[in-house]
Formats: C-alpha cells, sequence, structure tokens
C-alpha cells in the first residue's frame, strides 16, 4: 500500500501517569518531565493526610506524608505543584474524593493566580475557570466500599459531590465533577457483573442526589450527565475484560435515555479513563507485569466504540514499592507504540457483528441490570453501603478468587505455576529497582505548614470557616464557600475538621462477618484447624476450652483494607477467634483493643510505606501497656531491607504479595504463637 492510501488515524486517548510523591516540588519536577517526554495529560495522587482531611502534623499523619501521594496542604503547596505549568492548557486528573471540593478550589485559585502573572496577558482571571479541563474523581461510595478515604456520612458526601457537580457546570462546564470509580471494586474483589452494577448505582445515587437538590435546571440536566465520567479497572482476561466496557456503554446509554429523559446522544455517551489492573501485579517474577500490562491496556482500546478516553499504565515494579521514573516511561513508552506505531486507530470497530462478543455482552449486561434491580430494592447505593451488603458481597468475591488461586484453578504465572526462574537482573538490588520516598518529606511539609499559619491573615481565615460552617447547616452550594476559605489561606486539615464539626465522622461496615469463606476446608485448612485447636488447649490446660484470639489491626490512614479482609476471614475459617475493626486507628487504639481482648497474637497490615514509623509505634505502645510479650506479625508492600530492619525490633514474622498462601499464613500464625508461648 502507498503511504498516500493510508487510512488515517483516529486521534489517540489522553495518556497519562499517575504521579506524585514526597512534596509539590519533587512531583511539580516529575510532571514536567513527563510532559516533555510526550505525556498529554496529568494525573495526579495525593498523599493520604491530604485525601482523608488531616494536616501533616495532626497525630494521624505520622509516617504517612508524602508516601502514596503529594502532600498539599494549603494554597502555597498548590502554587509550587503547578509551577511553570499552565492549567488553563492542562488536562488534569485529581484522585480525590471525601476532600475532592477543597482541592478543586485550590486549582481554581492556583489557575486564576497564574492568569493574574502571565506577561502576555493570558486568559483574564474572571475567565479561567471556564477554561480549566480535567477531573475530580470525587466517587465518595467506593471508598466505603474498598479505597477507605472517606471522611463524613455518606448523605453529607453525596450533598459536597451534588454541590461540586452544579458548580461546575455552571462555572467549570469542561471539568468532569465526578469520575465514578469501578477500578477500585474490581480490587476489592468485584466480578464484571459487580463491578458493573455498583458503579451504575453509584451514578443513581448521584444523578438523583442532583436532581434533588434542585441547584441545575431541567433544561440544564443533560449537561450535568454529559459531564459525567468513569473510572474503570481492567484485568488481565482482555477479552472478557472488552466485553464488559461494551456493556457498560450499552447500559449506561440505556439509564440516561430512560430513566433520565436525556435525548442528546452525544451527552449520553459513556466517557471513561482507565488504570488497568494493579492487584493482578506479581512480586516474584515481576518482569511478568509487563506483559499483563499490555494485555489489560487491549482492553480497553481494541474495540473503538468502547474504547477509553483517557489510559494510566501502572509500572512493572508496582508489586515491589514506589516506581521510578524510568519505570513510568516504560509504561508510557507502552501506550505510544500501541497508538502511533501500530494500525489499531486506523479501522472501525473490528468486533462489531461477532456472535461471540455479543453473547458475552449480553451476559454481562442481563447479570448486571439484575444486581442492579436487587440494589435498587434495597434503597439504592446508600443503602445497600449502610446495611454492608455490598461490602460483604465483594469480601466473599474476594475470597473466592484467592481460594481459586491457591487451589490453583486459576493459574497466576510465577505464583502458582512456572515458578522456576533465572536470576532478573531488574531486581538484582531490590532496595534500586524502586523508588523512595523522600525520609523529609514530613519535617518539610510541617515546616512548610508552621511558615504558612505565621504569614497568613488569622482573622480572614477564621471568617472564611466560620461562613463555611454556617452554609453546611444551610442547603446552600459550599463551592463559594470553599474558594472563600482558600483564597483566605485556610489548611487542608482546616477545612475538613470545620466540616467533621458540623457532619461528623462515619466507619463504614467491614464486611468481614458476612462475608463467604472458604465453602470447603481441604486437607490442609483441616489440619490448621487442628492445630489452633490444640493449641488453645495447651494454652487454657483445658482440653476442649478455650480459642486463640487474633487481633488483625490497620494503623494509620492506610485505608486499602482487602488484604486484611481476607486474612480476617480465613483466619476465622481456621478457628481463630478475629478481632477485627477496619482502618485509620492509631497504635494506641489497636493496643487497646489487644489488651482489652487479651489476645494471643497481632497482626498489622500497612500498604501505604509507613511501616517503619507505625510499627515501632504498636510495639512500644504493647510494651508500655504490659504486653510486650505478645507476637507482632506485619503485612504490606515491605521491601527486604525493611522487613529485616523490623525483625531485629521484634517482628515475629513479615509477609508481602509473593505469600499468597492464606492457609500457609494461618499455619504460620499458628507457629509464632506456639513459639511466643514456649511449646514445641
Amino acid at each position: 500500500m502507498a503511504e498516500k492510501d493510508r487510512t488515517p488515524k483516529d486521534r489517540p486517548w489522553v495518556m497519562r501517569t499517575y504521579a506524585g510523591h514526597s512534596t509539590a516540588e519533587a512531583s511539580n519536577a516529575l510532571y514536567r518531565t513527563n510532559l516533555a517526554k510526550g505525556q498529554t495529560g496529568l494525573s495526579v495522587a495525593f498523599d493520604l493526610p491530604t485525601q482523608t482531611g488531616y494536616d501533616p502534623d495532626s497525630p494521624l499523619a505520622r509516617g504517612e506524608v508524602g508516601k502514596v501521594g503529594v502532600p498539599v496542604q494549603h494554597l502555597g503547596e498548590m502554587r509550587k505543584l503547578f509551577d511553570q505549568i499552565p492549567l488553563v492548557e492542562m488536562n488534569t486528573s485529581m484522585t480525590i474524593n471525601a476532600t475532592a471540593m477543597w482541592l478543586l478550589a485550590l486549582y481554581q485559585v492556583v489557575a486564576e493566580e497564574q492568569a493574574e502573572l502571565s506577561e502576555a496577558g493570558g486568559v483574564d482571571p474572571s475567565e479561567v475557570a471556564q477554561q480549566l479541563a480535567g477531573t475530580t474523581q470525587n466517587d465518595i461510595i467506593k471508598e466505603y466500599l474498598s479505597r477507605g478515604t472517606y471522611v463524613f456520612p455518606p448523605e453529607h458526601s453525596l450533598r459536597l459531590i451534588s454541590d461540586m457537580i452544579a458548580y461546575t457546570v455552571n462555572h467549570i462546564p469542561k471539568w468532569n465533577p465526578i469520575n465514578i470509580c469501578s477500578y477500585h471494586l474490581q480490587e476489592a474483589g468485584a466480578t464484571p457483573v459487580q463491578e458493573i452494577a455498583y458503579a451504575m448505582c453509584t451514578a443513581i445515587a448521584v444523578l438523583d442526589a442532583v436532581k434533588a437538590a434542585g441547584q441545575v435546571s431541567e433544561e440544564d440536566f443533560g449537561k450535568v450527565v454529559g459531564r459525567i465520567s468513569f473510572f474503570v479497572n481492567a484485568g488481565v482476561r482482555f477479552i472478557e475484560e472488552m466485553c464488559k466496557m461494551r456493556a457498560f456503554v450499552e447500559l449506561w446509554d440505556e439509564l440516561t435515555r430512560d430513566r433520565y429523559g436525556v435525548t442528546d446522544e452525544k451527552m449520553r455517551r459513556f466517557r471513561y479513563g482507565v488504570q488497568v489492573n494493579s492487584l493482578g501485579l506479581t512480586e516474584p517474577q515481576p518482569e511478568n507485569n509487563v506483559q499483563r500490562i499490555v494485555l489489560e491496556m487491549l482492553a480497553v482500546t481494541l474495540s473503538k466504540r468502547a474504547r477509553a478516553r483517557a489510559v494510566q499504565l501502572p509500572a512493572w515494579n508496582e508489586a515491589l514499592g514506589l516506581p521510578r521514573p524510568w519505570d513510568q516511561q516504560w509504561s508510557l513508552r507502552l501506550q505510544q507504540v500501541l497508538a502511533f506505531e501500530s494500525d489499531l486507530l486506523e479501522y472501525d470497530d473490528i468486533f462489531d457483528g461477532s456472535p461471540v462478543i455479543e453473547a458475552k455482552v449480553r451476559e454481562l449486561v442481563d447479570g448486571a441490570k439484575a444486581e442492579i434491580d436487587r440494589v435498587q430494592a434495597m434503597g439504592g447505593a446508600i443503602a445497600a453501603v449502610d446495611s454492608g451488603y455490598m461490602k460483604s458481597e465483594l469480601v466473599s468475591s474476594h475470597a473466592l478468587r484467592r481460594a481459586r488461586i491457591e487451589s490453583g484453578d486459576e493459574v497466576v504465572v510465577g505464583i502458582n505455576k512456572f515458578t522456576t526462574t533465572e536470576p532478573s537482573p531488574l531486581t538484582a538490588n531490590l532496595d534500586d529497582a524502586i523508588m523512595t520516598a523522600d525520609p523529609e518529606a514530613e519535617a518539610t511539609a510541617i515546616a512548610s505548614l508552621e511558615a504558612w499559619r505565621a504569614q497568613r491573615d488569622q482573622a480572614a481565615v477564621d471568617e472564611a470557616l466560620a461562613a463555611l460552617a454556617t452554609a453546611a447547616k444551610t442547603d446552600q452550594n459550599l463551592m463559594p464557600y470553599t474558594l472563600a476559605a482558600a483564597r483566605a489561606g485556610a489548611t487542608t486539615g482546616e477545612w475538613a475538621q470545620t466540616l467533621r464539626d458540623v457532619f461528623g465522622e462515619f466507619r463504614a461496615p467491614t464486611g468481614v462477618a458476612g462475608a463467604v469463606g472458604v465453602a470447603e476446608a481441604g486437607d490442609e485448612l483441616t489440619k490448621v484447624r487442628q492445630r489452633v485447636k490444640a493449641t488453645a488447649e495447651e494454652l487454657s490446660g483445658i482440653e476442649g476450652s478455650g480459642r486463640l484470639r487474633v487481633l488483625i489491626g490497620k494503623p494509620g490512614l492506610d485505608g486499602h483494607s482487602n488484604g486484611a479482609e481476607q486474612i480476617a476471614v480465613r483466619a476465622r475459617d481456621a478457628g481463630f477467634e478475629v478481632i477485627y475493626q477496619g482502618i485509620r486507628l492509631t497504635p494506641e487504639q489497636i493496643v487497646a483493643a489487644a489488651v482489652a481482648e487479651d489476645v494471643h497474637l497481632v497482626g498489622l497490615s500497612i500498604l501505604s510505606g509507613s511501616h517503619m514509623e507505625l510499627v515501632p509505634d504498636v510495639l512500644e505502645a504493647m510494651r508500655q501497656s504490659g504486653i510486650g510479650d505478645v507476637p507482632v506479625i506485619v503485612g504490606g508492600i515491605i521491601p527486604e531491607s525493611d522487613a529485616g530492619k523490623l525483625k531485629e525490633l521484634g517482628v515475629a514474622a513479615v509477609y508481602t504479595p509473593k505469600d499468597f498462601g492464606l492457609t500457609e499464613i494461618m499455619d504460620g500464625f499458628v507457629d509464632v504463637i506456639r513459639a511466643a508461648n514456649g511449646l514445641g
């Protein structure tokens, strides 16, 4: 074929890299480097204190500052984050939920300041909001189910979302105010049917809330629907995942047409971004993650009718720790090769008319509709969160998936099959194969916070926060009051605490009590149960008496509870009495529970990288409470060098993602308890 006869390519999707760490200055340098490499949008990762509404000097922020993202505690840090990056020219995605309104306000104010400082005149500051393009994730319902960065009770969180949607439709028309996020549902165990259904139930809850609030006119409601976007997951079963996306397209079009009366087909388009599955990335043989990532990318790009608008790929070494800039570049280049070297974008949808694809899509649509009807009959998504139904269903699905991997029914290369391997040059030095967050990030953030407070007009801050609190007790839109607080110099923690004082806080159901675990024990689990029973009898001195009690705790702000929940469910199945109180606990709260329940073992789950700060705090609190002899084990994404240090401090065992056998871990629990109590 002659070059001039080639079919013109479609416009490629927006290419992003999810990034942010340590400090605003370090993250800014990373963003500008990535943009220079051909990245076409920004995706901002915020640290856990920012996500959960705490300033870096809060006791709950200890060890978490700058670990899983960038700390932004006030307007000055947002200025640093986007220094020399013209926001009116950017398409920025911000993974932020409970504090989304606050971060959007900071973003808008910085964009206005950039316009005022522009030497060329640029955009008039009063028109800046009209030019801003991007997305705030802002899906709080999935936070209650999977990711855990919620702050306020569901009804108040929906109010904040509704206020943001009304504000952006009227003032920032190019902005996607919510990214309904099924990504973390899949990470929490959702099947494709559950992922579709629960995302649609969330959309119904949000759209119904916007309608009820009455801040958007009936004629403009189609614009609300048109600005709703989704953020999905794509696993390695890429044919099924591609069919899932086609099912999403079909259901969204039907829902918005029939339930909300949207007649404009353009407004009914299913618009979504994606990060492919991080849950399936493995610590053993991590080089295999590259081909997993490529296959998962195909799931959301092959079908033109269901192609993603924006794609961000994880790095091959994310199961080991924080990726380096080179690792993120590799993931960006995977996208660029597919979009610019292959002929993918030269064709219409290559799956239209396939009876195999159509049958699978129909199966997914029918299953999702049945589950949507079930949730709506309960009263909708909020009711299904409050009752614990959705959470229990996800925990049960995740337990079944783990059981399939352990039994070998579901093959994971390098984990339960084909485990023989040559030494990898990529991981010859594990400590160099990942990037370490700046150990001074917390001190730097606290110093910035203190300096900011010292130079601001405190009276203006107090006045703005008082106005916010007053408005929060009414049905007024809170976005203008949040913008006023940002301009006055309030901090992230102050904004959130003001609303905590009005709305209260919330603890979501753990889903463990109602979760279905292993249906049949099997020989291995039966043996562990026998050891648990025998050890309990030895410790109690009475045959048939006593139970081994294990406390599973999540210290700090890490809300990724999937692993802790699966450990709790399997421990229960193994015969342990399990104490699991959910996420976001201080070391003192964990130790108090351990004392009150007289436990035989404390298990700590930390996936945010804060293990070297929080585990020693728990150990010291245990010693001070007189239970220093109770053994402690730790699970998380923990480098080998850190694991060695934790053991030197007295930790009995450290488990990482390579330890996938839950029943083997339970057997290890018994070993640790027996050793701690001098039993042979």
